[in-house]
């Protein structure tokens, strides 16, 4: 029944606009704040050397602090910053379509879990268990649902 309304459409909208507004309540107020994402929906310009991005994991922390928070900025569908990546701190502008953000943390709590399963994937029910599963991970979010 639950999976019902978290692969619902209008359910994802409104996990999208409360993104957006948690995301714009933190950068007015100069909070840092940390994001796990889908990676598989990012995109990087210019793009990123293979060596780089193979060590991707398929759901990626990015940290939105000092010069990356500073680059940062949100429309309603994404989320833009620029960051350095690997040894040679190789400049990129990230772009993340705000329905791919999993978690926002600040420092290591999680202050918003999108529960939604338009994760911008294929299919809906796997998605369910991937974000089910990543949301159980953390051990301080076991007891919050119902399995």
């Amino acid at each position: 029944m639950a999976q019902r309304i978290l692969g619902d459409s209008e359910f994802s909208q409104l996990m999208k606009m409360h993104i957006a507004e948690i995301l714009e309540l933190l950068m007015q107020r100069g909070q840092f704040f940390s994001i796990l994402t889908n990676i598989a929906n990012i995109t990087f310009e210019p793009a990123l050397p293979a060596e780089i991005t193979s060590n991707f994991k398929p759901i990626t922390l990015f940290v939105i602090a000092e010069y990356t928070f500073e680059s940062s900025s949100i429309d309603d569908d994404f989320l833009y910053f620029e960051a350095g990546f690997g040894q040679q701190n190789i400049g990129s502008v990230v772009t993340i379509p705000l329905n791919a953000i999993v978690q926002i943390l600040i420092e290591e709590t999680p202050i918003f879990i999108n529960l939604a399963m338009e994760l911008v994937a294929e299919n809906k029910e796997e998605n369910v268990k991937k974000s089910t599963n990543i949301f159980l991970s953390n051990p301080e979010n076991q007891g919050l649902i119902k399995r």
